[in-house]
């Protein structure tokens, strides 16, 4: 659904109310509209692109999982109370890698235990191995935000500049969606390109105004309610239920042989509100971030058993390690002049499904 390259030059310099050649346009008084992590939303040619839509997008909303919502926080001091057949009493997180600015968002595991994190800022995708190597693996994902792997080892990433797409990273690099009803898929509005999950079949389920899926050949289709706007989706790894977190509540849908979903039904309420990244375990306990500084833990029943708490807020999660069982969080640490990324990492019970989350 290639739909940015059948947008032409002229098409936009209509829309801007121009008709004189492009380097006769005024430069605008602000930062170009290019470059390495800038979302859509920052982009002077956005309103061209949305003055184009079929169907206006509706006000942008946040919800609830923001990444930078939160005001910079110190700190916080920390006790992990022991979850039986998860975590430890007592357990340590412990810093493993560092990057200034938004640059660790959307971490998966791969079958060796590394992570991969994607960079907004950078536009970039880096491995974290067990060992605390790291390299970057891949470049120009025009702030990728989003990653996710399937069974099959495809690797998907959520780009977010603006004519926001779904990529696929490996085995080949290609376009999946970045369009839906003819519209781009910036028309949908929302608080921007989020959560992508992975089917074995090479489909992707992704957030933009709402739950969308992309079929293997890139045809969107909407599901959910009007009110779901996911900040992040988990798949089960039989991947017959779809786990989606919006509005501080994780949702629940059937997943059909072709991806379509169906049953949508509340899984969990996620206490003290909020929701961002999920993951799940080897034993199908479903993870989610929200609101308060910690993992929140859920049994496959949707039953709360305990959160872990962390040093800073967390985002994005996945178990990683040699032998699956460290849970690797993105916190961000607002408390040295201005803001870090910071990957945590800490010892399991709970064993992890590598390569497939």
């Amino acid at each position: 659904m290639k739909f940015w390259s059948a947008v032409c030059l002229s098409a936009v310099l209509t829309v801007l109310g121009a008709t004189a050649a492009l380097a006769q346009i005024p430069v605008p008084p602000f930062p170009q509209p290019a470059g390495p992590g800038m979302h859509a939303p920052q982009d002077v040619r956005e309103s061209a692109l949305l003055a184009m839509c079929k169907q206006p997008p509706p006000r942008r909303s946040n919800n609830g999982g923001e990444r930078r919502g939160p005001a910079p926080v110190p700190p916080f001091p920390y006790h992990v109370e022991g979850i039986p057949g998860v975590v430890a009493a007592g357990a340590q997180w412990k810093i493993v890698w560092a990057a200034n600015g938004n640059n660790a968002d959307g971490i998966i595991s791969l079958s060796d235990g590394s992570i991969l994190m994607a960079q907004n800022d950078d536009s970039a995708v880096v491995r974290l191995y067990p060992n605390g190597h790291s390299e970057t693996v891949y470049t120009d994902t025009d702030s990728g935000g989003g990653l996710a792997i399937n069974h099959r080892g495809q690797i998907f990433i959520a780009e977010r500049a603006l004519m926001s797409s779904i990529w696929e990273l490996a085995p080949e690099r290609r376009l999946l969606a970045d369009s839906y009803d003819g519209d781009s898929l910036d028309c949908l509005g929302g608080a921007g390109i989020d959560g992508p999950a992975a089917l074995d079949n090479g489909g992707v389920y992704f957030s933009m105004g709402g739950l969308l899926y992309a079929d293997p050949q890139g045809h969107v289709t909407r599901y959910g309610t009007p009110d779901v706007e996911p900040n992040d989706i988990v798949l089960s790894h039989d991947q017959k239920t779809l786990y989606v977190g919006s509005g501080g509540k994780v949702l629940a849908f059937d997943v059909g042989a072709d991806g379509a979903l169906s049953n949508q039904r509340m899984f969990a309420t996620i206490p003290g509100g909020g929701n961002d990244g999920g993951g799940i375990d080897a034993d199908g306990r479903v993870y989610f971030t929200g609101a308060r500084p910690g993992v929140d833990v859920f049994s496959p029943s949707g039953q709360f058993l305990g959160i872990i708490p962390t040093p800073f807020p967390v985002i994005s999660t996945a178990f990683g390690g040699p032998d699956g069982k460290t849970l690797y969080a993105v916190g961000l640490n607002a408390g040295r002049g201005g803001l870090i990324d910071e990957v945590l990492a800490i010892p399991m019970i709970a064993r992890g499904y590598l390569g497939g989350q």
